[in-house]
């Protein structure tokens, strides 16, 4: 079987949200105490005022509460013994070679095969972690595609579906239309074969299982992980204080990229907040971030985002996970 060391990508940057949401909340995920992030919910704009914008404070306030998140966290003994995979299941197994249109459909999983795909669902295959092997049932390279497409793009009025012949550029006028075809076609899938791509897990980084496509618009393959859904263990249930962050702290919402000690996440804030800063608790056997923020002046869009953050630990990330300040939840390898 081949070998891929894999990269991950994911989506958007923005979220529209009913309501600014105040610094300190996630966009769009619940809140402890079962309030939901933004601060309005008619649609109107909202008055921000300057709030949060002591760094010492941020920090005094980010640092009480990830010790009580750290300290809750209590993972059963499948973390270190099963499979639990600690980024999306879809994976770039090296650089693509994207273009605007090819990156809009891998982000929306936009795909069409040009092969006959196996239904026979091979013998079971072994996961390598760096402390051991685990022994996993797979599913057929079908079921993969089919997990993968994620349907058809939709209709983009004068662009084909499909792939045509380049025009001649001879005799056109300036004020042409520029296309842009490729947004609205799906990926081609030419090949399939059975392989293994590196996934973040658990257990730290490990060779999994994966079905491995040929895509004739990318220069990498797209690998998609072939382990059956019962072997994989389901993520500790999320644990934080049952009260709302503090001033100028926002919650983490996506991992981004793991590289040795340095980690990039993106913090949720409103649209009218400034930062954010990265704020990180670390411990031997956990690590907590979030964001300092303060929120702008004046009246607000009901419109969240989004932003990524870089900070370097004070030692390499390894089997350590990652927790969202906010919620408690083991944050995910997804969109960089």
């Amino acid at each position: 079987m081949r070998r891929f060391v894999g990269l991950t990508w994911g989506l958007g940057l923005l979220m529209a949200v009913g309501g600014c949401a105040a610094a300190g909340s996630v966009p769009g995920s619940a809140v402890p105490g079962g309030a939901t992030s933004g601060s309005a919910v008619d649609g109107s704009a909202v008055d921000g005022g300057a709030v949060g914008g002591d760094p010492g404070r941020q920090r005094e306030a980010f640092d009480e509460r990830a010790a009580e998140v750290a300290g809750a966290w209590r993972p059963g003994p499948e973390w270190w013994s099963g499979y639990l995979p600690l980024q999306d299941a879809t994976v770039l197994t090296g650089q693509p070679g994207f273009d605007a249109g090819t990156e809009v459909a891998f982000r929306a999983g936009w795909y069409r095969d040009q092969i006959a795909l196996p239904t026979a669902v091979p013998a079971d295959g072994a996961i390598r972690f760096p402390d051991g092997a685990l022994t996993v049932p797979l599913i057929s390279a079908a079921e993969a595609y089919r997990q993968l497409d994620q349907g058809d793009p939709p209709p983009c009025e004068g662009r084909p579906r499909g792939p045509r012949p380049a025009e001649p550029t001879a005799g056109t006028r300036p004020d042409d239309p520029v296309s842009t075809q490729a947004a609205c076609i799906p990926l081609t899938v030419t090949g399939v074969t059975l392989g293994t791509a590196e996934v973040r897990t658990s257990r730290g980084v490990a060779a999994v299982p994966a079905w491995i496509f040929t895509v004739a618009e990318l220069t990498s393959p797209v690998a998609r992980l072939a382990v059956a859904s019962r072997a994989v263990t389901a993520a500790p249930g999320a644990s934080a204080p049952n009260r709302s962050l503090p001033v100028g702290v926002a919650g983490a919402d996506q991992l981004r990229r793991v590289d040795g000690a340095r980690l990039t996440y993106t913090v949720g804030m409103g649209a009218c907040d400034s930062g954010p800063t990265a704020l990180v608790r670390e411990s031997d056997d956990v690590v907590v971030v979030g964001g300092g923020v303060v929120r702008g002046t004046g009246e607000c869009v009901d419109l969240a985002v989004l932003k990524p953050v870089t900070v370097t630990l004070a030692a390499p990330l390894g089997k350590r996970p990652v927790l969202d300040v906010a919620t408690g939840r083991v944050l995910t390898l997804t969109a960089h």
